[in-house]
């Protein structure tokens, strides 16, 4: 398949000297909401796949990298909001920012092509590392980063110690045979606990968990696709007995998908996973339930929710992300490594 450019012009316009700004109004960032860790660790994610070595993509990402190691207490937890003047908001804590910032760092320590921010990522890895999050979800994006980590250091004894307390939090049994899922009701970024499943026990050598990992990742697949397009869980989840399409569909969830389908591609060879990523690479291109594109094509940027009246044309850092972290996998279809 032939897909859309990765285009970054949108996420640099996101972004000045402290961040990447959370929300936009249209394609115009609302520096009133300022800054999250969890955009800024999906940056770090999507940049450092990319290897630039120098210009603007380099500098987003040492800022990013620089943004993430403030946000980040001593003993592990970070905060995850900051106002647009550059001070922090709220509480330490070890939830879903811990997790991404995790996944941010462990992917830059891995794939930076600059000595230097390889070595920030390891250090704000390595300070995470240390802690556990009572959240399963913290947990799932936290192993993705141990699991970048592990592929470029095999030895390492912190990304393998979080990995193995990570695959015991997310591989909970499955409701029943019919609900194929830890978790009675879908909710957000469901493909991540798939994901994580399978990267950890890939890693850790526990065949019957990657049987597992890929069983869970064909059922959900399964349940947010039609015969023709991805059809995902919205924004109020998705239950037993529940069928599409919902609405409002999040281009966070496709991209959850896109990145669990190329996981499973890269360690199985599969082609059912690279069926599953040209569905989500579909859906941003208007092969989704109300058949329309997903992203700015002048801009480069993701807009922000499927309705079923058609796009929610606001073009945020988290939906811009979605897309641009989805079109690289899409190489991949194209036999290009990303």
């Amino acid at each position: 398949m032939t897909a859309p450019g990765v285009n970054f012009a949108h996420l640099i316009a996101m972004s000045d000297e402290v961040g990447t700004f959370e929300h936009a109004r249209f394609a115009t960032p609302r520096l009133e909401h300022g800054y999250c860790t969890d955009d800024v660790a999906r940056v770090v994610v999507v940049v450092a796949r990319e290897g630039a070595s120098s210009g603007p993509l380099r500098d987003l990402l040492s800022g990013s990298l620089r943004f993430l190691a403030q946000a980040q207490h001593p003993d592990g937890r970070c905060r995850n909001r900051r106002d647009y003047r550059g001070h922090w908001r709220g509480d330490w804590t070890a939830e879903d920012c811990w997790g991404r910032l995790l996944w941010g760092a462990g992917t830059a320590a891995a794939r930076a092509s600059d000595e230097a921010d390889r070595h920030v990522a390891l250090d704000v890895f390595e300070h995470g590392a240390q802690i556990r999050s009572p959240w399963t979800r913290a947990t799932a994006l936290a192993a993705l980063g141990a699991f970048e980590v592990l592929r470029h250091e095999p030895s390492h004894r912190l990304a393998r110690e979080l990995l193995a307390d990570a695959l015991e939090v997310v591989s909970g049994p499955w409701v029943d045979v019919r609900w194929r899922w830890p978790e009675v009701r879908l909710t957000y970024a469901n493909a991540v606990l798939a994901q994580a499943r399978l990267e950890a026990a890939w890693a850790l050598g526990r065949e019957e968990h990657v049987e597992l990992a890929l069983a869970q990742l064909e059922w959900l697949l399964g349940v947010e696709s039609t015969a023709a397009h991805l059809s995902v869980t919205p924004v109020g989840g998705r239950g037993p007995g529940e069928s599409g399409p919902s609405f409002d569909q999040q281009p966070i969830e496709v991209a959850a998908l896109a990145d669990a389908c190329a996981s499973a591609w890269r360690l199985t060879g599969d082609q059912r996973w690279r069926e599953g990523m040209e569905m989500a690479v579909g859906w941003f291109e208007g092969a989704n339930d109300i058949g329309v594109p997903m992203y700015d094509k002048g801009t480069g940027g993701g807009y922000d929710g499927l309705t079923q009246n058609g796009p929610n044309l606001n073009q945020g850092a988290e939906s811009t992300l979605a897309l641009l972290a989805t079109l690289q996998h899409a190489r991949l279809l194209e036999g290009v490594a990303s």
